[in-house]
Order: structure tokens, then C-alpha cells, then sequence
């Protein structure tokens, strides 16, 4: 039977699964509620279920390490340039203008701290967060639902986390979100166990990192407010227990962001910092029509949306059959589907509903799945009292693991790192940004500045060299949003008032897809090129393809792109 504390109910381990079933005797409904069994009918030692974990974790911590040499992204590259301004001793806002607050920042200097400044420290740095997020998953699955059900919830993360889908492979913030998330919710359920002051506080401090890696963590802290809300409501209730409780738990969400905000003040930062993450954020998250958000959702594509709404309703089938007849699955309802409701939401601001943010659902989705997994197993043990028909769940969800695994095995286990770069980002210029880096460090003096005229970050950061504006990204001087003509103006009069030494024009419509909006203001364009005209000589040009091809120097200045996809490299010419 479960055993409940303040409102939370825990299913032991050694209550779950009687020491002995007799094979030859029909199990009883009774003796199997809430019970799982292994293949022979005994108890499961916990320390399989930690020795599967462990598989899972060193499979998945294998499959990321063959593929650490992926080139950087644009988020990952701005993430890394900011947090190697951080171990320079240079604020966030200061060099780098960006909408998202700083704990992933925090949390790229340690990486490469640790691993080093290249793409293949960031990645090794991911593999442990990774990891560590997956053991977090499976304890929350075992609190909720017993073994079996954080088994799967430990693998179903490792696998989801892992797909080229949800772009799993690259360091983005929500990776670093969920982990600060899912340690906060974790705690929780301790705090309403024991009722512990410092547990409370300890939870709020966990999700109020998860909010400081990114906005969309604050979805996070609000379910954990409504569930302590929600459990020390039940009669009889404790009023001083409940505002205590909540508040403490409160205080320490907050408690990240107003020591932030201090430090940033501190520096003399503060405004930069506001308009940044809050005033120009809340343009951003504005600007998506409610069609292209639901398009974007669903798919592109015909066939793409009726996938995916295929997939949802199998999901949410199977959500509902567990729920009605699993008392186990109801037990929990209130805690479920808040989790996964706010867990939506930390996906739906701004509707962009980019790949990498179905990363925050994870989690859940997890959980889930172990939940759907452990109580069918249970409930068809409790049918027939067979034990091969209570395998049938772990053996369908075994084959649609293989299932996933086999229809990305060539990304998983046969791709190089490049290949797998170009298979998930075309003729994005990430692997073109680290050889351009090379020559611009090479060529310039350690205090030369850079200024790129596109949205590539990563070249600052490789080739350890500062930006001459704070604009390192180009879309938000091109967004047909009221501050985009101010922001122009800014980005010309930083370049001028001091010109950078090397400058460069990245020709990929990914780096200025923004530029194709009708109601953008693209005057700087015109000033782009009469300000690279009059001060400029090419230096060099990377002519993006299957086999990018490079000029430099006077080689450059001769040559003739032939692809519709190109770098510009410009320096500023000697004085004879």
C-alpha cells in the first residue's frame, strides 16, 4: 500500500513487489495493485534498475562523445562568447547584447573552465549535464510510479534528449533548464514529505536557476508554487504550514534573479541588461501570429502535421486509458498533468515552437511514458495473472526504441562530425565559422576587434577575439518591431566610433532570414555597403558547398563565389 506524507504519496520499493509468485496459481487483482514483477515473479533488486540506468546513461555518454567535434551553432556560440567574456572578467551586456539572461552564460564558463574553449569541451561538458539530468528524471519516475516506471522515464529522456529532432546534440539553454528544473522538483517532494523549511527554500533556489538559464524556466517555479498550493490544501488544512511553505519556496526562486540583477547593477549594466531580457523580449515573444504559431507546431508540411497530431492523440489515448484504470496513475493526476501543462507553456512563448524547446517537455513526457509503461504492466498482471502478458508493455516500448534508434542510425552511428553538422543545419556556415576564426587569429593582433555582419557568434569566440558592436546577432535590427530602427542606428554608430579591424559578411539567408520579413527597415543594408566600400579590402572568402572552398589575400580579391551561399572576410588596408 502507498505510504502518504503531507500530501505525497511515495510507493516503496520493497512494497511494490511480493517476494514470491507462484506461476502455476492465478495472481489475484488484490496481491498485484501497485506491484511489479519480474520476469519470474520475485522482487526486482533496486540495484538492477541502477545498473540499467547506468547502461543507458554510458550508451547515450558514448553516442554524444563520437560526435563532440560538432561545430557550434549560433545559440552555442553566443552562450560561449559570453560566458569566455565571463572568465575575462567582462560582464554580461557589456560586449554582447542578447535576450537571454545570464545562467547559461555562468554555466558556459565553467564548462570550458573545465573542458576547454573549443566545441568538443562544450559537448563533453553537455555529455554530464546530460547525464545528470537523466539519473534526475529516473529518481523523479521511481518517487512517483516505483522502478520500472523511472527506468523508462531515465531511458525515454536519454533517447529523446539525444535526437537530431529536438536538436539534442547542441548546448542550448533548455538543456540547462531542465536539469535546475527537474533537481527543483525532485526536492519538492522531499520538502512536502518532511515539511522542512530549508527543503522548501532549497527547491525554490533549484527553480530559480531553471529561470535563470532562461525565461521559459519560470514556468517551472509557478507549477511548483500551484502544487504546494494544491497539497496543503487538503484538509485539514495548515494555514501558517501552507504560506510558510509556499512563501519559502518562493523566496528562494526569486532569491537567483534579485542577486543577478544586483551584481548587474553593480557593474553599471542594469538598463542594457532590462531592455534586453524584458522590454525588447516581450516584442519578440509578440511578434508570431497565432496561424504560423499553429503551423509551426504541427508542421510545415501536410504530412508533417498529421504526423505529429497522429502522434499526440496515440499519446494522450493512452494518457487517459492509464488514468481510468490505474488508481496508481490517478493517485498522482493533480501532480502529472500540471507538470505537463506547465511544461507546455515554458514551450509556448513567443510560438515559435522551435526544435530545441520541445527539450523543456521532456521531462514530463518521460515521466509519462514510464507511468503509461509501469501501470500496464500492473493492470495486465492483475487480468490474467500472466507474466508474459504483463512483458507486453516493456516489449512494445523496447521496439519502439529500436524503432527511433534504427531511423537515426546513420546520424547516431555512422555520420562523422561534419557530416552530421550539414545533415542538421544545411549550409548554415558553422563549420565555415571555425576556419575563418583560425585566420582571423593567425592574422590580427590579440586586441584586433571583429565585427560580423550576420548573426554568427561563434566567430568571436573562436577566434578569441572581441566584438566591435554589442550586436552579435543581426535579427533584432531587421524584426518589424518598434525598437529595430533605434537598435540600427546603435550597431552604425559603435562601428564607426570605433572601426574593427577585420569585418565580415556572412551571405547565408540563415544568418539574416529576419531581412525577408515585409515590414523590416533594411537600411543598414545600404550602410553595410557603403561603409565596407569605403573602408574595406577583401581578404578573404569561404565558398560555401559540399567542399568549401577558401581564398585569402589577394586570391580572395579575384575570385568569384559560386555558390549562392558565401563569407566575406575584410580587413582594413595598410597605409603605405
Amino acid at each position: 500500500m502507498p505510504v502518504r506524507s503531507a500530501g505525497v504519496v511515495a510507493w516503496p520499493e520493497e512494497a511494490m513487489i511480493p517476494a514470491r509468485v507462484d506461476r502455476s496459481e492465478k495472481i489475484r487483482p488484490e496481491e498485484l495493485e501497485f506491484k511489479q514483477f519480474d520476469a519470474r515473479g520475485r522482487r526486482v533488486s533496486p540495484y538492477v534498475y541502477y545498473g540499467l540506468l547506468l547502461l543507458v546513461i554510458v550508451l547515450f555518454g558514448l553516442i554524444r562523445f563520437r560526435l563532440r567535434d560538432i561545430p557550434l551553432e549560433r545559440d552555442e556560440g553566443e552562450y560561449a562568447y559570453a560566458g569566455q567574456l565571463m572568465l575575462q572578467g567582462i560582464p554580461p551586456y557589456q560586449l554582447a547584447y542578447t535576450m537571454k539572461l545570464p545562467g547559461t552564460f555562468a554555466a558556459y564558463a565553467a564548462i570550458i573552465k573545465l573542458f576547454g574553449e573549443t566545441p568538443a569541451g562544450i559537448h563533453t561538458g553537455l555529455i554530464f549535464v546530460n547525464a545528470a539530468t537523466t539519473f534526475l528524471v529516473f529518481l523523479l519516475g521511481r518517487r512517483l510510479f516505483g522502478g520500472m516506471a523511472g527506468i523508462v522515464a531515465g531511458a525515454s529522456y536519454a533517447l529523446f534528449s539525444t535526437s537530431p529532432l529536438v536538436l539534442g546534440f547542441a548546448g542550448h539553454a533548455t538543456h540547462f533548464v531542465v536539469l535546475f528544473a527537474v533537481a527543483g522538483i525532485l526536492l519538492l517532494l522531499k520538502a512536502l514529505e518532511s515539511n522542512k523549511t530549508w527543503l522548501f527554500f532549497g527547491s525554490g533556489l533549484l527553480l530559480g536557476l531553471a529561470f535563470l538559464m532562461k525565461q521559459p524556466g519560470l514556468s517551472f517555479l509557478l507549477f511548483a508554487v500551484l502544487y504546494v498550493i494544491q497539497q496543503k490544501l487538503k484538509p485539514p488544512v495548515n494555514w501558517k504550514s501552507l504560506v510558510a511553505s509556499a512563501g519559502w519556496l518562493a523566496l528562494g526562486g526569486a532569491l537567483p534573479f534579485v542577486v543577478t540583477c544586483l551584481l548587474i547593477l553593480r557593474a553599471g549594466l542594469f538598463q542594457k541588461f532590462w531592455f534586453w531580457t524584458f522590454l525588447y523580449a516581450r516584442e519578440y515573444g509578440s511578434s508570431r501570429k497565432s496561424t504560423d504559431a499553429v503551423r509551426h507546431l504541427l508542421g510545415q508540411t501536410a504530412s508533417e502535421g498529421l504526423g505529429r497530431a497522429a502522434a499526440l492523440l496515440l499519446f494522450a489515448a493512452l494518457l487517459l486509458a492509464t488514468y481510468l484504470w490505474s488508481a496508481r496513475a490517478r493517485s498522482q493526476g493533480f501532480f502529472t498533468i500540471a507538470f505537463f501543462l506547465f511544461s507546455f507553456l515554458a514551450v509556448c512563448p513567443g510560438f515559435f515552437f522551435r526544435s530545441h524547446y520541445f527539450i523543456l517537455m521532456l521531462p514530463v513526457v518521460s515521466i509519462l511514458a514510464g507511468m503509461i509503461v509501469s501501470c500496464s504492466t500492473e493492470k495486465l498482471l492483475a487480468w490474467r495473472g500472466s507474466l508474459a502478458l504483463g512483458a507486453v508493455p516493456v516489449l512494445l516500448l523496447l521496439l519502439a526504441f529500436a524503432g527511433v534508434i534504427f531511423q537515426q542510425r546513420e546520424f547516431l552511428f555512422q555520420m562523422d562530425p561534419l557530416q552530421a553538422c550539414h545533415d542538421l543545419y544545411g549550409r548554415n556556415p558553422f563549420p565555415e565559422a571555425l576556419e575563418i576564426a583560425n585566420y582571423i587569429k593567425s592574422h590580427t593582433p590579440e586586441d584586433a576587434t571583429v565585427a560580423v555582419f550576420g548573426s554568427e557568434p561563434e566567430i568571436y569566440f573562436y577566434s578569441h577575439r572581441h566584438s566591435a558592436t554589442g550586436y552579435i546577432y543581426v535579427y533584432p535590427l531587421l524584426e518589424p518591431q518598434k525598437y529595430a530602427l533605434d537598435m540600427q542606428k546603435e550597431m552604425m554608430a559603435e562601428i564607426e566610433a570605433a572601426p574593427p579591424e577585420v569585418l565580415i559578411f556572412v551571405n547565408v539567408s540563415g544568418s539574416w532570414v529576419a531581412s525577408l520579413s515585409p515590414g523590416s527597415r533594411k537600411g543598414i543594408l545600404d550602410w553595410m555597403q557603403r561603409y565596407v566600400q569605403g573602408h574595406y579590402v577583401l581578404d578573404g572568402i569561404a565558398d560555401i558547398g559540399n567542399d568549401t572552398q577558401y581564398h585569402w589575400g589577394e586570391a580572395a580579391q579575384s575570385y568569384m563565389p559560386r555558390s549562392q551561399n558565401y563569407v566575406l572576410v575584410y580587413k582594413i588596408p595598410r597605409k603605405a
